[in-house]
């Protein structure tokens, strides 16, 4: 089939080109779209140099599926224009995401919520997709009360400047700022911008769509967003506060089951979920599962998965690959 990929030269675009071949979805076609200032670069797709379209020329191609990584605005003005030539839209941006017509997909929990005339699907954000592919098996068993997270965020998450400016402060060298403050020996507990209830953006971000994705507006959620100076993933320390008692080797049982989840849990061996380690991989990791000593019925965990792949890329094709199986992709 024809697939354009809008966003292709950005850092969550190439992973998305990278995941596609690894994944052979069916690309009879690939539309790699740009920006302006991108067009006629080169994009390697299964050991071949593609060519970079304009966002307009891919639109007029009318591809079967477009799946973006090019930001909101893009998103805002580009999505309508390829659903209104048949294009079914995989947006990875926050642009569609609390839309209440538009489907919040992470295919292991909600892909039963899609239907043949969905133009455009909304990605998650990459700290709740993680979040909720480890806890909705467990929301499903004792139902969630309350969950306080965490996040402890890569630079790769912000892009490309970000990365720069790391590495650049790493090696003592100077580079253009992608955050207030250096980010290399520290961390800061800020994602996003600063809403009026002193929340971030990002941090409503997974109060908002863990609440859409797992069908629940009345889980309660208190996100606190932390930077911190690595490049393999995000990790999250998750407490759960359930409606029903349970049992730890049952929860663990759960979780080994539970599609897309990796238990990684032997503290005797030091075990457990390292972003150096979920790099490169499409699975969440889960580990340090233990009960919460302070309060009844709740359960701690340690959360890791590669933003850019599960958090974003991954995610995307899956739901394409979803839509495709059910023959929705023309």
């Amino acid at each position: 089939m024809r697939v354009a990929v809008v966003g292709s030269t950005g850092l969550v675009g190439s992973v998305m080109l990278r995941v596609l071949e690894e994944r052979n979805f069916p690309v009879g076609e690939l539309i790699p779209a740009a920006s302006e200032k991108s067009v006629g670069k080169k994009v390697k797709f299964r050991g071949s140099d593609v060519e970079v379209t304009s966002v307009d020329y891919a639109v007029k191609q009318k591809p079967a599926v477009a799946i973006f990584s090019a930001g909101a605005a893009v998103s805002k003005e580009w999505a309508p224009r390829f659903a209104e030539v048949g294009t079914t839209v995989i947006d990875n941006s926050s642009c569609w995401r609390m839309h209440p017509e538009i489907p919040l997909i992470v295919p292991e929990v909600n892909s039963n919520v899609l239907r043949p005339e969905h133009k455009i699907i909304a990605n998650p954000n990459c700290s709740t997709i993680q979040l909720v592919v480890a806890i909705n098996p467990l929301h499903q068993k004792y139902r969630i009360k309350r969950i306080v997270i965490s996040t402890y965020q890569s630079v790769t998450g912000t892009g490309v400047k970000a990365v720069n400016q790391l590495f650049a402060e790493r090696q003592g060298h100077d580079a253009e700022m992608a955050y207030p403050h250096p980010i290399d020996l520290n961390c800061f507990p800020h994602g996003g911008t600063f809403l009026d209830n002193g929340y971030t953006t990002e941090e409503q971000k997974l109060i908002d769509e863990t609440r859409k994705i797992i069908g629940d507006p009345n889980i309660m959620v208190s996100p606190t967003v932390v930077r911190i100076p690595v490049v393999g993933g995000h990790s999250e320390s998750i407490n759960l506060e359930f409606e029903q008692e349970f049992e730890i080797d049952d929860v663990l049982t759960i979780l080994r089951a539970a599609p897309g989840v990796v238990v990684q849990d032997n503290p005797a061996l030091n075990h457990y979920p390292m972003p150096r380690f979920a790099e490169g991989k499409d699975d969440v990791f889960v580990g340090r599962i233990r009960r919460d000593i302070s309060q009844q019925r709740s359960l701690n965990f340690w959360v890791v998965a590669d933003n850019l792949r599960k958090g974003a890329a991954t995610n995307a094709i899956q739901i394409a690959e979803y839509l495709n199986a059910k023959g929705w992709l023309r």
